[in-house]
């Protein structure tokens, strides 16, 4: 038996994680799929490209795409899927710092403009333009985004809850998918607010640096725009 398939130490057998290697396999297959969707996107248009095209494209099957991707939309928004919980995430790891969720998601949002996180809107790569005009320029990619956001409130709004309550909804791992009705009436307009800061922040970013300003020139005006975005709802919130 090849020794890629098992591996002895000291007498013992180790069968290598199957399942760890069929989901890295079913990721890369993903962020394949996503990368030529959107390659065709930028050359075409998305509503000009069909999914057959994209299938056809990636040389996988149309039903194959679906399983990855059960809408167009996702093989756009996929590039942000990483960040739908991103905000729970940096709030559940404050409580474990003992660091306030407001005092630490501004930090985060600072740490971003910094490094010219995309996700800030502060970044002039001709690819995260093209990439940014795409997604705004398209009414069915906005209105997917629209449904990004309702999600990422509804994590985060759970993490905020448990930091307030020192209650298990403020780990990081198992965050819990029931109603909004079950998240606390305040913690669900705190996560409303804050989404709502991200995007505009990063909408402004984005249209000053579309609008031709340099980034250097954005950073100074994002970074004070965020402090006092947060000092404001530091002043409302109980977070």
């Amino acid at each position: 038996m090849s020794s890629d398939r098992l591996r002895c130490e000291r007498g013992r057998v180790e069968v290598p994680d199957v399942s760890g290697l069929r989901e890295r396999k079913k990721e890369r297959t993903r962020q394949t799929l996503s990368e030529v969707a959107i390659a065709l996107f930028l050359e075409k248009g998305f509503d000009a490209v069909s999914v057959a095209e994209v299938a056809a494209a990636a040389e996988v099957s149309k039903p194959t795409l679906f399983r990855y991707f059960p809408a167009k939309e996702d093989l756009v928004l996929h590039r942000f899927a990483d960040h739908e919980d991103e905000p729970a995430r940096v709030v559940a790891a404050a409580r474990e710092a003992g660091v306030p969720p407001l005092t630490a998601l501004r930090d985060h949002v600072l740490a971003g403009l910094e490094r010219c996180d995309p996700v800030t809107g502060l970044n002039d790569a001709p690819q995260v333009l093209a990439f940014l005009r795409l997604l705004h320029g398209t009414p069915s990619l906005v209105a997917r985004m629209q449904a990004f956001q309702a999600r990422s409130e509804g994590v985060l709004a759970a993490a905020l809850e448990g930091a307030l309550e020192g209650t298990p909804e403020g780990t990081s791992e198992g965050m819990p998918e029931g109603t909004d009705a079950e998240v606390p009436l305040r913690a669900r307009l705190a996560a409303a607010q804050i989404v709502v800061v991200l995007r505009v922040l990063a909408d402004e970013n984005i249209r000053r640096i579309t609008a031709g300003e340099p980034v250097d020139a954005v950073l100074p005006g994002a970074v004070e725009a965020t402090r006092e975005a947060f000092r404001g709802l530091a002043e409302g919130l109980p977070y």
